[in-house]
This record gives structure tokens, sequence and C-alpha cells, in this order.
């Protein structure tokens, strides 16, 4: 394959795989109209991806040359994972009972500025002029959109933006330990393992919470949603994203994943009917350009 040919292959994986996760929100929207709980949902999705995950696996080691993990990588992995992809995404499907899958996003959205925050908070990261005004822009744009919704949606959607920004918050805690880590063993096979980890936490939160017959007694919706959510916006995309940074660089495909937003956005409006309005595209527009500018400066230097 050309080089052309593989970098605009890796753009439509990077696109597709930022929709592919931007329709989860929409998928538990769908979901909640059949009155199943966060906790059941959650572990329906996490038991519909662990095969995935163990295939996601099976492939990341398909060629044999990868070094066997250490002791400490194991134990160091499964921790990220109950924190990226246990917590964060239990956080997550909280707050979507409250919210709308389009602020929800937006609330998602803006996990670099925690990273960049967390870092000069612990590391003493400096943080520069242009990454205050991006914190800045970014935070204008959420306060947009979430005054938005607070004037025009039902329910408590102040609570459902606390849980989903404490997603974002752990998701957050989550990049900032995988960084180094990611690029010892592989983004598949980090991928793979820290979503077993998290399948485990959830089943364990599960049993501990919730009679056993729950999940046995869904309507069958339930069930196909959960399959869809975890083929299609659990373990696909973060194969193609994978893949597509590994052929455009992380910069390029930081660029093409901010369609995710507006994605959700028009995908709500189509399946949930949430209405698109001028003053939620200027608060989203605000949060990509603030998220991007700080993305974007952090690429550069790895690239050079």
């Amino acid at each position: 394959m050309s080089e052309s040919r593989a970098r605009l292959a890796g753009a439509m994986m990077a696109m597709a795989a930022a929709i592919a996760f931007s329709g989860k929100a929409i998928i538990i929207k769908l979901a909640y109209r059949h009155q199943v709980d966060p906790v059941t949902l959650l572990t329906l999705r996490m038991l519909m991806s662990a095969p995935l995950f163990m295939l996601l696996g099976w492939w990341a080691a398909r060629d044999g040359t990868a070094p066997p993990l250490s002791r400490g990588d194991r134990v160091n992995i499964a921790l990220l994972g109950l924190v990226g992809y246990y917590l964060a995404s239990y956080f997550d499907f909280l707050g979507l009972q409250y919210v709308t899958a389009a602020l929800e996003r937006l609330l998602l959205f803006i996990h670099p500025t925690f990273v960049l925050l967390i870092a000069a908070a612990i590391f003493k990261r400096p943080i520069t002029r242009r990454d205050l005004t991006a914190i800045v822009l970014s935070y204008i744009g959420i306060a947009v959109a979430f005054g938005h919704d607070v004037a025009t949606q039902p329910g408590n959607v102040v609570l459902g933006s606390f849980w989903v920004l404490m997603s974002a918050l752990f998701y957050a805690i989550y990049l900032l330990g995988s960084g180094r880590l990611v690029g010892r063993v592989g983004s598949l096979r980090f991928s793979a393992q820290a979503g077993l980890a998290s399948c485990i936490g959830v089943i364990v939160h599960y049993l501990v919470t919730q009679e056993v017959a729950t999940i046995l007694s869904q309507p069958a919706e339930v069930y196909w949603l959960s399959l869809l959510m975890a083929a299609a916006c659990t373990v696909l995309p973060i194969a193609l994203m994978s893949e597509g940074i590994r052929r455009i660089g992380s910069s390029h495909a930081s660029i093409i994943g901010s369609v995710g937003p507006i994605a959700t956005i028009f995908l709500g409006f189509i399946f949930l009917g949430e209405p698109i309005t001028a003053v939620q595209l200027l608060g989203a527009g605000l949060v990509m350009a603030g998220v991007l500018a700080i993305s974007l400066q952090k690429a550069k230097p790895r690239a050079a």
C-alpha cells in the first residue's frame, strides 16, 4: 500500500473510531428507555466485551514478537483498567441518566484539560499562556452548553454533569498513568489487558450490589443494545483508533477525533430527538477549539 493510501486509510479509521465512540452515549440513552439500571447495563456491556477483548489481545500478540509482561506491568495495567474502563465508565453511565448525549460528550471531551492541570499539580509541568487560553476557552464552551441544558432540559442536569465530569477526571488519571506503559507494551495489548481487568471489576460490583436474576430478566432490546455497544462502541473503536494513530500520528488523529462531539449532537437528534440549537453548537465549537489547542501543542514535541 502506498504511503498516501495508508494515510487515507488511517484517517478513515480515526474518523470511524471517533464516531463509534460518540455512539456509546446514544445507545446508553436508548437502553435507559427500557428502565435498565446503570450497573446492570454496564455489566452487560462488559460481559459482551470480554470475549472481544480476548480476541484483541490475541490479535496484538499474533506475531509472537512482543516481550512477555512482567508481574509489575500486569498489576499496573489492571489498576489502570479499573480506573479508566471501570470507574470512568461507571460514572459516565450514572451521568447519562440525567444529561443529554450531546452534553455528555462535550464534558468528556475536556479530559485533556484535566490531564494538563493534574500534570502541573503533581509533576510541576509549567502551564503556558496558550494552555491557559485553551482551558478558559474550553470551560466557557462547557458553561454555554451546560447553561443551555439547565434551561431547556428536564431532570437533574447538575448531578448528571457532576458524574460525567468525574468520568472525565478518572479518564485523565488513566491517561497520565498509562502513557509510558502503553509505549512499552503496545496499545492493543494494553487495551485488551486493561479491558479484561475492568470487566472483572464491573462483574464484582454487580454481584455485590445487585440480584443475579436482574441481569437475566431484561427486555430483548437491552441485550441487543448492549451487544452493539460492546462491539461497535467499545472494542472496535479502540482497535481502529490504534491503527489510525499508527498510520497518521497522534496529532492528526486528535484533529480527526474532534468530530466526535459534533457526531454525538447529530446522532442524538436522529435517534433520541434531542434538539440542535445555535447555542449548543457554539458551546461545542469553543470546547473543541480549546481542547485541540492543548492536544496539538502536546503532540508537536513528540513528533519532532
